[in-house]
């Protein structure tokens, strides 16, 4: 039994090319940022493409998008084994200025799991100044968005600054006097801007004082003259992960590797209230220590651990994962991320699925 168990682990890691985690369905990205995009232009398109990894002819059934606004298209026919499909999304800005986030939900005759894509952007008017991409008011100032998204940041390797856009659309001088922020949070604002006169707001963010992975939020209040709202609330947005620069084949082969034995829960269906419970055998494959940095949920419902946080080549250890069911119905996509010190796959998930009803 523990050569079986093994030996699949074995046909797991070797599917598991490129650094990539093994999905049946890759596809080279799930999201994509379309930016400005001018409404008068019309629909705008982008096609996601797909390879079928799976062991048989995959055929697309369904492909559902979250608005109506958004036209699904996709390869027809049955896809086969190591070829390569295609999920087409269009769209339409007409009538819908400002900032978007919509999704598309694809099922297969593979599996139950659906698979999401993602398309966002913003839609612009004709307009070429400012105040036709600094579309979020806050007061007197606009800014691109409500918020600070800095992408990804390295705990182990040192922030750059990064400069924010702020125009002053009111019609007096608006000075800036102090900054609230966290220690690890560095802003830097012009002193004051006259009206309709542009600015930047820099902010630097050292993730190592930090010291979390994952996706993190912060807030920060800058305090100003502005008398629509002196005081203004910004959230600040990043991901942070451990930063493994390009190794030598040499250096790779004695690496730690963590193979994880099942990458998708299907719960089927449950009835509220019922706790479900899975636990998840993981392994290291390599040839030095692993070490589990930090195990994450994208819900407060799902309670995710590890009975051993440091496993030695060839060790075998087990994460168990809790899904609380109280208060939820319908249908359910979690997610639990981990991080590691396995440089060719420091970030890997565990996707959990299924319905929940009364």
């Amino acid at each position: 039994m523990k050569f079986r168990f093994f030996y699949f682990l074995v046909l797991v890691g070797c599917a598991q090319a490129n650094g990539q985690l093994f999905e049946p369905i890759q596809f080279i990205e799930k999201i994509h940022d379309f930016g400005e995009i001018i409404e008068a232009d019309g629909p705008t398109v982008y096609e996601f493409t797909f390879t079928n990894n799976s062991v048989r002819p995959v055929k697309i059934l369904t492909v559902q998008a979250s608005c109506g606004c958004t036209t699904p298209g996709w390869s027809k026919e049955p896809v086969a084994v190591g070829k390569s499909g295609f999920i087409k999304a269009s769209y339409d800005p007409k009538g819908r200025p400002g900032y978007f986030n919509k999704t598309l939900t694809i099922t297969t005759d593979l599996d139950r799991n659906p698979i999401v894509l993602q398309i966002k952007g913003m839609v612009v008017d004709k307009r070429t100044d400012k105040e036709a991409t600094l579309t979020a008011s806050n007061g007197g100032l606009r800014l691109k968005n409500s918020s600070f998204n800095l992408g990804k940041l390295y705990l182990n390797k040192p922030s750059e600054t990064q400069n924010f856009e702020v125009l002053n659309g009111s019609e007096s001088v608006i000075k800036f006097t102090t900054v609230d922020a966290p220690a690890y949070v560095k802003i830097t604002t012009p002193d004051s801007l006259n009206p309709g006169a542009l600015g930047l707001i820099k902010i630097m963010y050292d993730a190592s004082k930090r010291n979390e992975y994952g996706f993190l939020s912060d807030k920060i209040n800058i305090h100003t003259t502005d008398s629509q709202n002196p005081i203004k609330s910004f959230s600040i947005y990043t991901t942070v992960e451990e930063y493994f620069p390009t190794a030598s084949p040499e250096t790779l082969a004695k690496a730690p590797a963590m193979l994880i034995s099942n990458y998708a829960i299907d719960f089927a269906r449950v009835r509220k209230g019922v706790k479900v419970e899975n636990s998840i055998p993981f392994q290291n494959k390599g040839k030095t220590n692993l070490e589990i940095r930090s195990i994450q949920s994208n819900c407060s419902c799902v309670i995710a651990k590890t009975d051993k946080k440091t496993l030695k080549p060839g060790e075998t250890a087990q994460f168990q994962i809790t899904l609380l069911t109280e208060g939820r119905m319908g249908t359910q996509n979690k997610a639990v991320t981990i991080y590691s010190n396995d440089p060719r796959n420091p970030v890997q998930r565990i996707t959990l699925s299924g319905y929940i009803e009364d």
